[in-house]
């Protein structure tokens, strides 16, 4: 008689049918994603599994098992400086370019560090490290030189392929699946500096409830919002939902248009006008306002600031008083 694979037991847990089968506790999810990432189980087997939880969908408690797990397959150097902001992005962006890039430039030029981190997935859309290129930013060649980078210049972006090759591998399966797999979500809780503050975008308004409840079990501070694209970007034409787990109190808040009528997609999505909007070379409301609403978010958590109008009065303040010359030292 053979043997049953030991990962066959998740897969079994989860695919057992209507009445018989159920969610991963998070003991079970950290457990079977160790086993993902130290190559223990046969590619069907991998399949299946990432194909059973996306149908069902990842409960917060096996968000957090397999975050931890990823994380510990993160080599961390024995002493790193304390990060202010985490800030994943793994979308991108196909009908308004990553103003949030200078969101978190912005931020980082007023001495809060930022480490980005993230990856190119498509042709059809613009990601981070294509606005970073535009910009005249490189990627940082390793974990180490990340951590060096957001220690001397506020801000530094890690590719994910860099962070966990092996999670970039499966999440590169996507073309083959048709589908997001749950690699996709755990990326984005990663935070792999232990940053005090971590922002998250998501597409898919159910995620905001997952998320910021695997951001309780992990006792960590996270802001989720449903942002532009699906990246952490606050759309100025539209309210924003964002929930975030902070000190350990859960919140929910909308915060409002900016626009009373939307703007029209934006087809050309030429990388260069990220610079020109920094330098004042160009003006693009949208875009400025999506600068300002973002870093508004993310420093009134950052920050514990009592209203949102207290928050867009400093980023708008941020904004108008930029160190331009901020960007061309990151160069």
């Amino acid at each position: 008689m053979t043997m049953e694979h030991p990962f066959a037991q998740y897969i079994k847990t989860l695919g057992k049918g209507r009445h018989g089968s159920r969610a991963l506790t998070q003991s079970e999810a950290y457990e079977a994603m160790k086993m993902i990432l130290a190559e223990e189980v046969e590619p069907i087997q991998l399949g299946a599994f990432l194909m059973l939880l996306r149908v069902k969908e990842e409960t917060s408690e096996e968000l957090a098992g397999f975050v931890r797990a990823a994380r510990e397959a993160v080599p961390m150097p024995d002493e790193t400086p304390k990060v202010d902001l985490d800030w994943s992005c793994y979308a991108g962006k196909r009908r308004q370019l990553p103003w949030y890039i200078l969101s978190a430039l912005l931020l980082a030029s007023r001495g809060i560090s930022v480490m980005m981190h993230g990856t190119s997935s498509g042709a059809d859309r613009v990601h981070a490290p294509d606005a970073l290129k535009a910009l005249g930013i490189t990627q940082s060649a390793s974990i180490l030189d990340a951590f060096a980078r957001v220690k001397e210049e506020k801000f530094a972006f890690l590719g994910f392929e860099t962070l966990n090759p092996k999670l970039k591998q499966i999440m590169d399966l996507r073309p083959l699946f048709g589908l997001r797999t749950p690699v996709h979500t755990i990326a984005r809780m990663l935070n792999p500096s232990s940053a005090s503050l971590s922002i998250q975008g998501i597409f898919h308004p159910g995620y905001l409830e997952s998320h910021q409840g695997a951001g309780l079990i992990l006792g960590e501070n996270i802001v989720v919002l449903k942002g532009e694209g699906g990246e952490a970007e606050r759309n100025p034409d539209l309210p924003c939902k964002a929930k975030s787990v902070l000190d350990g109190q859960l919140f929910e808040e909308e915060w409002p248009a900016l626009f009373a009528a939307r703007h029209v997609k934006n087809e050309e999505m030429d990388v260069s006008r990220l610079s020109g909007l920094w330098f004042g070379d160009i003006e693009d409301e949208f875009g400025m306002m999506s600068v300002i609403g973002t870093a508004a978010i993310v420093l009134k958590a950052l920050r514990r600031l009592e209203t949102i109008a207290e928050a867009e009065r400093w980023t708008r303040e941020y904004w108008e008083n930029r160190d331009k010359s901020f960007v061309e030292r990151l160069a």
